[in-house]
């Protein structure tokens, strides 16, 4: 299996580069920076303990920013190097003006960058956070005697199936794994089975979030201070097209409807524009700094890191890649800020956290579009009050001071 994976990287390396053109022209990758991913690095390592933390895209790197605000005041770290592998996620870290943390991207995982990374960064050690398993850095940081780390693991059954169909070679990879700290039970069980000694069972980081209640964006609660609105979340292609027909059907009973839109990758920008369109919708993109106008129907939010702002305005929130067969995105964060949940059947990724949800009357699960419809005219129609969310953060503070806890015993 080794081999074939090496077959691959091989293989991988001779197409990269039209790979990266392609990626490039459709705004996947960056035109200036593309090279750290060949260890061309941008950034300077510094003397001292670096804590390195990898998380693939978006999510995952939000998801460690409270862990990265803590080791930012931590004296014994010297630098905090974050990598991922998307355009986006690079663009999150400047926004917080961190003063230890510097990003870049990682590297194809063939021996010779992971080697040349680990000798150029000197890490003390790694944490890879969710799912992102390497093989070839996780050996060199193991031979190297690096701690490795995996923070808030999630494994599907489809992953761990994956996995264990080769053995011997997923047994020797995990076998290397210091700790591991998953977010639901059906994680914990996979990573047992896979050879992982040391897992502690804390549960799933993305319950922390810092109180945002209080911090309303004035400008932003202006702009929509004469619509009833509602936000359509993390949505992926094909779900737009349905949260514009719903948002037609229920502006032709209120007028005052207006529908805020955040996909979940906004490289797609163009192309949802056009479908909205062809739906005879009129849209402002958050980006323009237009005005709403009376006959707005949707606001596309097409920008980074701004979402927690509309969550603190909106007290609906759908959340997408449920109505389609992804496995759903986190709906801790407009949960947190008091927003119902509406999400569709498809929540294998988060089928704890929505449990929990549940169990607060935080969400409703609707199995076709029509039951959107019906919720917004119900919910719209009246007053609604923002939910109580106390129970929830003290639950986050608890599982973010035992994951800090546990981390802290490594560096």
């Amino acid at each position: 299996m080794y081999l074939l994976y090496k077959i691959f990287l091989f293989l991988l390396i001779i197409i990269s580069p039209f790979l990266i053109i392609i990626r490039m022209l459709i705004g996947k990758e960056s035109t200036e920076r593309f090279k750290e991913k060949f260890c061309f690095f941008s950034s300077k390592s510094l003397i001292g303990k670096t804590v390195w933390i990898h998380g693939a895209s978006l999510g995952e790197i939000q998801s460690i920013i409270p862990i990265v605000k803590k080791f930012e005041k931590n004296k014994k770290i010297k630098q905090i190097l974050i990598t991922s592998n998307t355009l986006s996620s690079s663009l999150i870290i400047p926004k917080f003006k961190f003063k230890k943390t510097i990003h870049q991207f990682f590297p194809i995982d063939l021996d010779y960058f992971t080697k040349k990374f680990l000798n150029y960064w000197k890490p003390s050690i790694s944490i890879f956070v969710d799912s992102e398993i390497w093989p070839n850095m996780i050996s060199n940081l193991y031979n190297k005697k690096i701690p490795i780390i995996i923070l808030n693991a999630r494994f599907t059954k489809k992953s761990f199936k994956r996995w264990i169909s080769f053995p011997k070679f997923s047994k020797n990879i995990f076998k290397k794994i210091s700790m591991a700290i998953p977010q639901n039970s059906e994680t914990l069980f996979y990573l047992k089975a896979l050879g992982v000694k040391n897992i502690k069972k804390i549960s799933n980081l993305k319950y922390y979030g810092e109180k945002l209640q209080s911090k309303f964006n004035p400008l932003l609660k202006k702009k929509f201070s004469n619509r009833k609105i509602w936000c359509a979340a993390s949505t992926h292609e094909g779900e737009e097209i349905i949260i514009a027909k719903i948002h037609k059907k229920i502006k032709s009973k209120n007028n005052k409807l207006l529908t805020i839109l955040i996909p979940r990758h906004i490289n797609r920008k163009d192309s949802i524009i056009r479908n909205l369109k062809s739906n005879d919708l009129n849209i402002v993109t958050h980006s323009s700094g237009n005005k709403i106008k009376r006959n707005t129907d949707i606001y596309l939010v097409d920008t980074y890191g701004e979402v927690l702002n509309f969550y603190n305005l909106t007290k609906l929130v759908f959340m997408g890649g449920s109505l389609i067969p992804h496995g759903g995105q986190n709906p801790l964060e407009p949960a947190r800020l008091g927003n119902i949940i509406i999400h569709g059947p498809h929540i294998d990724n988060f089928k704890e956290v929505y449990n929990f949800l549940k169990d607060l009357k935080f969400s409703i699960k609707i199995n076709k579009p029509s039951q959107i419809e019906k919720i917004l005219i119900k919910k719209t129609k009246y007053s609604q009050k923002k939910l109580k969310t106390k129970k929830l953060h003290l639950i986050g503070k608890r599982i973010l001071a035992n994951n800090i806890y546990e981390l802290n015993k490594y560096i």
